[in-house]
């Protein structure tokens, strides 16, 4: 497995830092939790590494880290090298279950230009208004309630603003006859350019919006001396991805903690 084929497998443990962003290191594992945001993929325990002896105790231990920052809900990340091997079946014996039906990731690597498209017009977001389009079309597919909706569009500003004052990574959307169809995330890392997601309206699926932001995003890689892409796919998506150049290198398969709902009831 390349180096990057091996930074692929847990691409969000070399994301920029965010100010929204908690990381704890653990000897095992690292949790990330988004905070503000209470669905449950904002908190994560991944790079998952424990001991056959001891899984138990750990798994403990991960979920009372997370009651204590008031999150009853998260997903563990199990990897392709995750340990122990049979880690996916014990936590589901403890009553973890898949989250959502699109809960297996693909990290997919490009080395190589994917193919330009045609008719498609791809511009980078430069204001607040576009960056406020990008994440409403977004949010089309987003599993969010109305709460968590509201919550997001109240932080928008605070996001936009950040990501000006850092430069960690550039939206994109593509217009078709004039009209936002399409938009996709980027963020810049020293060895690539990190594809954090794309939507397609509907209604404009399969005729070029999304190779086209994937091209968009690549030329931007090679622009900034990364020229690699990574992403982590599904179920949608990877098929897309392959027939352009991407190759799989490795899994994650998403579980649902609800743990700490459980803690409260009692």
């Amino acid at each position: 497995m390349s180096s990057l084929a091996e930074l692929a497998e847990d691409i969000e443990l070399h994301l920029p830092p965010s100010a929204s962003i908690e990381r704890v290191e653990l000897p095992d594992c690292v949790l990330l939790d988004q905070t503000g945001f209470s669905f449950p993929p904002a908190g994560a325990a991944l790079r998952l590494r424990l001991d056959a002896a001891n899984v138990d105790e750990r798994v403990a231990a991960v979920r009372a880290l997370f009651r204590e920052r008031g999150r009853d809900e998260f997903t563990w990340w199990v990897g392709t090298s995750a340990t122990p091997v049979d880690l996916e079946d014990r936590l589901r014996a403890m009553g973890m279950t898949s989250y959502g039906d699109d809960h297996v990731i693909t990290s997919m690597l490009c080395t190589e230009p994917p193919p330009e498209v045609e008719g498609v017009e791809v511009r980078r977001v430069d204001t607040f208004e576009d960056f406020s389009v990008a994440r409403e079309l977004a949010w089309t597919t987003a599993d969010f309630t109305h709460e968590q909706l509201d919550h997001a569009r109240a932080g928008l500003r605070d996001r936009w603003d950040e990501r000006e004052a850092h430069g960690a990574g550039a939206t994109f959307l593509a217009y078709a006859h004039g009209q936002a169809v399409a938009s996709g995330d980027m963020l810049f890392l020293p060895f690539a350019g990190f594809l954090s997601g794309a939507v397609t309206r509907p209604d404009h699926r399969g005729r070029g919006a999304f190779r086209a932001l994937v091209r968009a995003r690549w030329d931007e890689a090679v622009r900034r001396g990364t020229p690699a892409l990574i992403v982590g796919a599904g179920k949608m998506s990877g098929p897309i991805l392959e027939r352009i150049g991407f190759t799989g290198v490795a899994e994650q398969h998403l579980l649902l903690d609800r743990s700490g709902l459980a803690q409260v009831s009692t």
